[in-house]
């Protein structure tokens, strides 16, 4: 019976799929190359494969050392599978598979043979504990190469042996610094942290495009290197320099490490507020591994790693990272002709930041405004934004100025007669919206796309004059566009499918994260963020300072305090937003006094751009104070406040539950098409807590019904703003129903 059970369990009498290996000489060369997917992943049949290849290495007398590589040009490994560790029930079965990946890599660490890790494209992740469980890395110096470990982002932590390997490498402040941010690292930078031992530049094309030839040519490299290993003329041993000798001896000395456990946990708890159970929990293993030892370590690692992953916050995260990547495929297809021409009007901040990320991304850019001034402006700023990448180095000089020669600023329409797409950012005014649409159609050709970058105005109201209706489209950016992902794309009843399909292939160009809606007052975006502003103006007339307002929001997880956002988004904006809001829905998205936001608007008291809102702003000053100049305004419509709604927690569900209550509005009444783009939407375009996962998420987690009640409390003292929306109510009389099954 056991020689059967033997069969079985081997994956060598099967054809592998996964993970292949041929041997050049006396060097075994494993290949990783998962089917059907750009990247490889630690998936369970990848892992088994790997295991018997291995196993079938160590026994095989002929082999001496040994190179791991991918077939894929631009993914060394990506990381684990998370569809692997969603599936587990449990976090003990988590556990179960953070200890297998440990074992495993436990192995390769102490291999009698050495085992050289030739990484090009993406390293991240359990990617990377792979790596540096070998005895020496190879990296190609490419932009595609990148390590890291981005395990935090998920609520996670590195759970194969990476909290106890990754200190004793790199030094403990950056071993932090890599597993508390999940930054990525390019591949010069980890030469100089001592991640990887050894770069290879990329080579240019040959007979074979220029990615083959460089896999090539790296593992050519790792196999002379895994031959050195073996036979003693390669030492694996790295010289450090003097202050990281210093660094290492200052780190041995407990007491030093305890201030710097001290110091970054005080960091991570002032960013996170604790709402984030995965960085504290990371500190805290690799404090158990260095204290206590390495078995000590190992296990609180598998343990950390099953709990987080069974955290509301960790599933929360893991929906938004779905949520991203369904973002990024294309729904509408391939359209019929790429846009290669853009031209954007208004060089304001969002015209420019549009030209920006255009121009960036290898699109040829006309910069379109009225002024000479104006257009100035904005053509430093994308010299600017350009510019501080060159400083961080992401850039060199060369390639800025390459970029930069695709961007035409010009104060007429010439050449607008070889656009495939016109994005207007002018003023937020109807008839202006209505001029441009007029000029802007007289002198495009026929297949140009005209997109609306307005936050609030029907699109279709902008299309009404337009003589090709269905070439007409929103394009909603959001401020700074450079850092902002979201994409908030609104087609009409009349907009064609391939008119959507160009609009999402440029945002996807452009890198954004994109959401598609229908058209109506404030499309999904503005028109959630308008019934919870509407209550911040209420609690702030209800006599709770602007300072208190920010705290008691960020504390709930918002990345930006509330009233600091009516400062940011600008308070003449905001008025205008409330104003067309107020009248397209009436009652329900009242609250607060509008006049408020007159008055402040009158004494120009319009936020950061002004340099005096809620707040005063000035350059270089970190710590900003509160205007003294809001206190007659807020004096003036005080309403006195209800006790018994008015605590720190009634004010963050008064927020949250009527962003939450509108959000399922739009689902119902079919404004979005689907949970996840509102979730989405409402995290990377309105700063919703992502701890939470956006407001659907957030309604299954906290529970429709629970939801149901608290609206129904505050509606009995306040009114109709409260009154839960049919959706809502659905869920909460069917308690099985969820938003995200």
């Amino acid at each position: 019976g056991y020689a059967c059970r033997n069969i079985s369990t081997s994956t060598a009498l099967q054809t592998r799929t996964h993970v292949s290996y041929d041997i050049k000489g006396d060097v075994a060369v494993i290949r990783f190359n998962t089917p059907n997917s750009k990247v490889n992943t630690l998936s369970r049949q990848l892992n088994s494969e790997f295991t018997d290849v291995m196993n079938e290495i160590w026994a095989n007398e002929a082999v001496k050392s040994a190179v791991l590589i991918s077939s894929k040009p631009g993914s060394f490994i990506a990381g684990a599978d998370i569809d692997m560790i969603e599936a587990c029930k449990t976090s003990q079965e988590v556990t179960q598979l953070s200890q297998e990946g440990q074992k495993m890599l436990e192995k390769i660490e102490q291999s009698p043979k050495p085992i050289v890790a030739a990484i090009s494209g993406s390293c991240l992740g359990g990617g990377l504990e792979v790596a540096i469980a070998c005895h020496y890395r190879i990296a190609t110096k490419d932009k595609k190469t990148i390590l890291g470990t981005p395990e935090v982002l998920l609520g996670l932590l590195p759970g194969a042996g990476g909290t106890q390997r990754l200190p004793k490498m790199v030094g403990i402040p950056a071993a932090f610094d890599m597993m508390l941010t999940g930054r990525n690292i390019r591949a010069d930078r980890a030469k100089k942290m001592g991640l990887v031992d050894q770069l290879v530049d990329p080579l240019g094309p040959g007979v074979k495009a220029p990615e083959a030839r460089t896999i090539e040519y790296l593992e050519e490299v790792a196999v002379g290197f895994a031959r050195g290993l073996a036979n003693r003329t390669v030492s694996a041993k790295r010289s450090k320099g003097l202050i990281q000798k210093i660094t290492d001896y200052a780190m041995a000395l407990p007491f030093v490490r305890q201030q710097v456990y001290k110091t970054v946990e005080s960091k991570v708890q002032k960013q996170t507020k604790g709402l984030y159970p995965a960085p504290l929990k990371i500190i805290e293993v690799v404090k158990t591994g260095l204290d206590q030892g390495r078995d000590a370590g190992y296990l609180t690692e598998s343990q950390s790693f099953g709990q987080l992953a069974v955290t509301k916050e960790s599933k929360a995260l893991i929906g938004l990272y779905h949520g991203q990547v369904h973002c990024k495929k294309n729904k509408f297809g391939t359209p019929q002709r790429e846009v290669k021409t853009l031209a954007v009007l208004g060089a304001g901040l969002m015209g420019a930041g549009i030209a920006q990320v255009s121009v960036d991304k290898g699109l040829k850019t006309i910069l379109k405004d009225t002024a000479q001034q104006g257009l100035d402006r904005g053509q430093q700023q994308v010299f600017k934004g350009l510019n501080s990448k060159v400083k961080k180095k992401s850039l060199t000089s060369f390639e800025r100025d390459s970029i930069l020669s695709n961007l035409t600023g010009q104060l007429d329409y010439k050449g607008f007669e070889k656009a495939d797409m016109v994005i207007e950012a002018v003023f937020e005014d109807i008839n202006i919206k209505h001029k441009v649409l007029k000029e802007v159609e007289a002198v495009i050709p026929a297949h140009c796309i005209f997109a609306s970058n307005t936050s609030a105005l029907p699109i279709s109201q902008i299309a009404a004059v337009s003589k090709r209706p269905e070439k007409v489209i929103g394009m909603h950016y959001f401020s700074p566009v450079d850092k902002m992902q979201l994409l908030e794309i609104i087609t009409t009843d009349k907009t064609s499918q391939d008119t959507a399909a160009s609009a999402v292939a440029v945002g996807l160009k452009q890198g954004k994260v994109v959401i598609v809606v229908k058209d109506g007052p404030g499309f999904y975006t503005t028109r959630c963020l308008g019934p919870m502003l509407a209550e911040v103006v209420r609690v702030l007339q209800e006599g709770i300072d602007p300072k208190k307002i920010d705290a008691i929001s960020t504390a709930f997880g918002f990345p930006v305090g509330a009233a600091t956002l009516i400062d940011e988004v600008g308070v003449d904006v905001a008025t205008h937003v409330a104003e067309d809001l107020g009248k397209a829905f009436g009652e329900r998205f009242g609250g607060g006094s509008i006049e408020l936001f007159k008055l402040m608007v009158e004494k120009g008291f319009l936020g950061r751009k002004a340099g005096k809102g809620f707040y005063i702003y000035q350059e270089g000053v970190k710590n900003r104070s509160v205007n003294s100049g809001m206190d007659e305004i807020l004096a003036r419509f005080k309403v006195p406040a209800k006790p018994e709604v008015c605590t720190d927690e009634d004010i963050q569900m008064r927020f949250i539950t009527r962003f939450v209550n509108e959000a399922a509005m739009c689902l119902q009444e079919g404004i979005l098409s689907n949970p996840v783009e509102g979730d989405i939407g409402a995290v990377f375009g309105l700063g919703f807590p992502p701890c939470l996962g956006g407001p659907f998420r957030y309604a299954d987690s906290y529970g429709a019904k629970q939801l149901v009640d608290k609206l129904r409390k505050y509606e009995a003292v306040y009114g109709s703003q409260f009154t839960p929306c049919q959706l809502l109510l659905d869920y909460a009389n069917s308690p099985s129903k969820k938003f995200h099954q």
